[in-house]
């Protein structure tokens, strides 16, 4: 089950990838309208205007098919082949899906007329209750139906993967050979769906009290939630299972819900754009949706773990200083403006429980301070990206420069802990280990340069292409299921560049390459095919 979830968190990172783009834009063009940075002159301009206003429809419309894009996502990431035929499928079944939940509604005179606000309260309904009524519902891709968010979209991939997986090969008998195999799945969609429609159609209700009852808790909770938040996803960085927390927290009502310009949004980053893209813009909104995002990871992102890099290549053996010192130096700069930081991290949360602790206290006190300190930086990605768009260019009602301030108080505390840490308890670092397998600088680079021998090295370690079960990525892994996972060579694998790796289980495994992940894949695939 873990390795599924593990798995489902992968899939999740896709419309992320979409959003956090989308989200860039609207920050690049707010600062268009901030006249303290470009005058009055250009943010009223009406060229300038106009041009906000397409990119705010534009980005609006992607926050709207996020449920659409979640059902695409999850069923190509779960499919095992023929992807773009479950990605088609996901269509139709999310289509259908909607569509049945809509009739069921309206046979019960549950209407977009007798659920609005207006209607409710002429009905004798308190101004409070009609919200809340109103709320539950609303209209997607032009259907009626449940005001299921991302939940819908999740659970229409699930199914339409695992119909996908039991059907695509599927073979008729030969009156009906044409509907064989792919062309089998659509069909079984379409008689499925509309159980899975009614079935949701009487637990959803249930379902929904209960995740925003959970939300209401964390929004109780205040900064005292945001600690517990930054902690616990820091500790799952190793499972992989953060990508499902983090994709709770952002896009359902667990990470609060608000109405922004009349229309009820939920998730901390779909509310933070929302708002960002406000033409009155409500900054304490705006600040309840930013503790859950980047202002909280900027002290260690951009500033502690980039320290620890440095307190890392201080603390190695003087003859391996020249060999380390290009990993680490790319390790802390891919955190520092990127904000990616498990090549980072699995250089010493296996082997120094006591580091991996503090980091993850550490992540969640930088959450914690942030909240307390009313700080309003947004988006996802963590990096210096993120805190010049979102947080300098935007101007001083982010109080930015209190993140600066705690992140350069991190980067002395990471410091001089990691050090006194490595030396003390003799931590084997990169650096510290007199393994002959440790790579040299020149054979990283080599390792890392387009070509067969990365995947044919790659290939080698994980037991040759007989061993090769399944090949995919997230954002810094390799993922991999294998026939066994006992007979990997990380001594090899390290000679390609990698930071680490976590053995799941017998058959999965996960590999970290950092930013170079997608041509690790690439090149293995390559191999493989080969």
């Amino acid at each position: 089950m873990r390795t599924g979830i593990q798995k489902l968190g992968k899939t999740l990172m896709g419309p992320l990838s979409i959003i956090v783009a989308s989200g860039l834009l609207l920050g690049i063009v707010s600062v268009l309208q901030n006249p303290a940075l470009v005058g009055e002159t250009i943010s009223n301009a009406t060229i300038i205007q106009n041009f906000v206003g397409g990119v705010r429809a534009i980005v609006g419309t992607m926050f709207g098919l996020l449920p659409i894009l979640f059902a695409i996502s999850v069923a190509t990431g779960m499919a095992k082949e023929d992807k773009e035929i479950a990605g088609f499928a996901a269509v139709i079944a999310f289509i259908i899906f909607h569509v049945t939940i809509g009739y069921l509604l309206k046979l019960n005179n549950i209407t977009a007329d007798t659920t609005s606000v207006d209607y409710l309260v002429q009905q004798g309904t308190s101004q409070i209750r009609a919200f809340e009524i109103s709320n539950a519902y609303e209209t997607m891709l032009g259907v009626f139906t449940y005001r299921m968010g991302v939940f819908g979209g999740i659970l229409v991939g699930l199914w339409t993967a695992f119909i996908h997986n039991s059907y695509h090969t599927k073979q008729l008998p030969t009156a009906f050979s044409f509907f064989s195999g792919n062309r089998f799945v659509p069909i079984v969609i379409i008689v499925t769906i509309p159980f899975l429609s009614i079935i949701s159609y009487f637990v959803w209700p249930f379902f929904n009290m209960g995740i925003n009852g959970l939300g209401g808790l964390i929004s109780k909770s205040g900064a005292i939630g945001t600690f517990m938040y930054g902690f616990a996803e820091r500790l799952l960085i190793p499972t992989g299972l953060h990508h499902v927390l983090n994709q709770l927290i952002r896009f359902t009502p667990i990470g609060g819900t608000a109405v922004v310009d009349g229309q009820t949004v939920s998730g901390a980053l779909s509310i933070f754009n929302a708002v960002l893209a406000s033409p009155n813009p409500d900054l304490d909104t705006l600040r309840q949706a930013t503790r859950f995002l980047t202002q909280g990871t900027h002290p260690f992102m951009v500033f502690g773990l980039p320290a620890a890099c440095y307190a890392m290549y201080k603390t190695s053996y003087l003859e391996q200083r020249p060999k380390v010192k290009g990993m680490l130096l790319a390790a802390g700069l891919t955190s520092f403006v990127t904000g990616i930081t498990e090549p980072i991290e699995f250089a010493f949360i296996f082997i120094s429980p006591l580091l991996y602790i503090f980091h993850a206290f550490m992540a969640g006190l930088s959450f914690f301070l942030m909240t307390i300190m009313h700080v309003g930086v947004g988006n996802a990605g963590g990096g210096l990206i993120d805190l010049t768009i979102f947080g300098i260019l935007q101007g001083t009602y982010t109080k930015w420069y209190l993140d600066v301030i705690v992140g350069l108080i991190y980067a002395v505390i990471y410091y001089h802990v990691f050090k006194f840490v490595i030396l003390k308890f003799n931590v084997k670092t990169p650096g510290r280990t007199t393994d002959s397998d440790l790579v040299s600088s020149e054979q990283e680079v080599a390792a890392g340069s387009v070509g067969d021998d990365f995947g044919a090295t790659i290939l080698k370690a994980l037991g040759g292409k007989e061993n090769v079960v399944e090949i995919d990525n997230c954002i810094s892994r390799l993922r991999l299921v294998l026939k066994d996972t006992s007979i990997v060579n990380e001594s090899i694998l390290k000679t390609t560049g990698s930071m680490g790796m976590v053995k799941i289980d017998k058959q999965n495994i996960q590999v970290v390459y950092g930013s170079k992940v997608e041509q690790a894949a690439r090149s293995l695939k390559k191999e493989v095919n080969n």
